[in-house]
């Protein structure tokens, strides 16, 4: 998949006219239909009058090929982990609603486990071994300081993945690392849980944090890996279209002197 073309087709091309004759001839070209300029993004020349203009130091870095790639992954990354904290946010709203109403919750589940029973014996499941119905039968037994407790560690858990969320949504290099330290600390605690009983979902939380741990560490170059931050600036620097160009003038100005200093008769 061309995501340059794809992402070009959702939001529009980026070009940029600079002020600068020889980059702005790079970029543009006369055609029947009119004039036309090189789309920063994928690349190709569009129709029409650029959507930006001014020197070639305030044109946007507008992300292509590889980068723009790994930036819809981060974002992506980032869905997910709102997705999380608005669950956890909703659970820690439960305690919090149970600290207060538990003999009017605890009356009710009371009056509807035998109907839970009476239909759990018509599928064949036993609710005696699920440990939703044993966790619900617990929560009923801890106290409001312990509720508290735990809609507290709910809560602060929800606003670590908001900030893991912020910083890779809007792709800062911060919001790499946090991502990578906030996501290890958990994965023991996920392979804990699969150690006592395997489902389906923890495997699949499991697979998530881990390829996005090792596929941050290593596209990114976290820690001095894969050539550490040198190589991350390096690869943003040079892969945009606007660097490509001026170094391309900057050689072609050179070509020149290089040629007189060789024959200088």
């Amino acid at each position: 998949m061309d995501f340059s073309l794809w992402t070009c087709a959702a939001r529009g091309h980026e070009t940029y006219a600079p002020t600068e004759p020889e980059l702005a001839a790079r970029l543009h070209v006369a055609t029947p239909a009119g004039e036309s300029w090189r789309c920063l993004r994928c690349g190709d020349f569009v129709p029409g009058e650029p959507r930006l203009s001014g020197p070639a130091d305030d044109a946007p870095e507008v992300p292509r090929g590889r980068l723009l790639r790994d930036r819809i992954i981060m974002r992506l990354l980032a869905a997910e982990r709102v997705g999380r904290a608005l669950v956890l946010i909703l659970l820690g709203a439960g305690v919090l609603t149970l600290r207060h109403r538990r003999e009017h919750w605890k009356a009710n589940w009371d009056k509807d486990l035998p109907l839970i029973r009476q239909l759990a014996d018509q599928i064949g499941f036993n609710p005696d071994h699920s440990k939703i119905i044993r966790g619900i039968d617990k929560a009923f037994t801890l106290s409001p300081n312990v509720l508290i407790w735990i809609a507290v560690a709910l809560f602060a858990y929800a606003t670590i993945q908001i900030i893991e969320a912020v910083g890779l949504w809007l792709v800062k290099r911060w919001g790499e690392y946090f991502a990578v330290v906030a996501t290890s600390i958990f994965l023991p605690l996920e392979i804990y849980e699969l150690s006592e009983k395997i489902t389906f979902l923890r495997i699949a939380a499991l697979v998530v944090n881990l390829a996005a741990v090792i596929w941050l560490l290593w596209s990114k170059s976290l820690f001095g890996l894969n050539g550490g931050a040198a190589k991350y600036y390096a690869e943003h620097h040079s892969e945009s279209l606007m660097t490509v160009e001026r170094a391309a003038v900057a050689a072609e100005a050179e070509q020149p002197t290089q040629r007189i200093t060789r024959n200088p008769h």
